[in-house]
């Protein structure tokens, strides 16, 4: 009954089920390995935002790689902007999704250091965007600023490719290590978002905290993988069955007989 299961086409059809089988699992398990990693990130977001402020000399200092357990904790800084050596971040987005600026302030330490300073989104004067922007000049004389510390931008990271030739106060990722260079000056590794004091009239626009990665999804694609890993072999049997069945049909049905010719002697 089962001989069929040898002709091509159900070899080809057994082959390809015992191909998905551990592909369909091995794609549920790079999901749950997805699931988890963001899970990770998201607890250390969550546990990086409640912490309580600290002065950002205490997590960073100039030439220091921002980690991953420091990203996104809150930091106090004393000092005073300085708006004539500003400059801005290309191609950044809005919470409305339109394209400008980011304001990047160098902040003069009371010791002399300088801590790069992201103080919000500003529009692009012009489709280009080759025109300096006008920037809403930030709070004068000393002040403190508080802010989620931020590691430098990579192209890696952010798929930002660092162009070269940019007009004058213009640039495409923020990297400590360059602006020291620009500055002439000690700059401390990574660079903050500000998140007070606000800025008057709502410019620049403040840029909003990380939200959770929606892990759950991810929980749900290996639960969905795996369900279909384990459907393969059942749609397999169930296909099988009903051939066979189909055949076994085909076979019990009696052979149509064509019609005998009656011939009548002669008179």
């Amino acid at each position: 009954m089962y001989r069929f299961l040898l002709s091509r086409q159900w070899v080809i059809l057994t082959l390809i089920a015992l191909l998905l089988i551990p592909t369909m699992i091995e794609l549920g398990f790079w999901q749950m390995h997805r699931y988890e990693e963001r899970r990770a990130r998201n607890d250390l977001v969550a546990a990086a935002l409640e912490a309580k402020p600290v002065p950002v000399q205490r997590l960073t200092s100039p030439g220091h790689t921002v980690t991953t357990g420091q990203r996104y904790r809150t930091v106090t800084a004393v000092g005073r902007f300085d708006p004539d050596r500003e400059v801005v971040v290309r191609r950044r987005v809005s919470s409305d999704d339109k394209v400008g600026f980011h304001v990047l302030t160098p902040f003069v330490l009371t010791d002399g250091r300088v801590l790069l300073v992201n103080r919000g989104w500003i529009p692009a004067d012009g489709p280009s965007q080759t025109a300096f922007p006008k920037i809403p000049a930030p709070p004068a004389g000393r002040i403190t600023v508080t802010g989620r510390l931020m590691p430098d931008e990579t192209t890696e990271a952010s798929g930002i490719k660092n162009l070269e030739g940019l007009p004058e106060r213009q640039v495409m990722l923020i990297d400590s290590a360059r602006e020291a260079e620009r500055l002439d000056a000690r700059v401390l590794g990574g660079y903050i978002v500000q998140t007070a004091p606000e800025p008057k009239g709502d410019s620049p626009e403040p840029i909003g905290a990380p939200g959770d990665e929606n892990a759950a999804l991810n929980y749900a694609y290996a639960l969905q993988w795996w369900l279909f890993a384990a459907g393969v072999p059942l749609g397999w049997f169930i296909l099988a069955r009903r051939e066979a069945r189909e055949r076994a049909a085909d076979a019990s049905e009696p052979a149509e007989t064509d019609p005998v010719a009656v011939t009548t002697p002669a008179p």
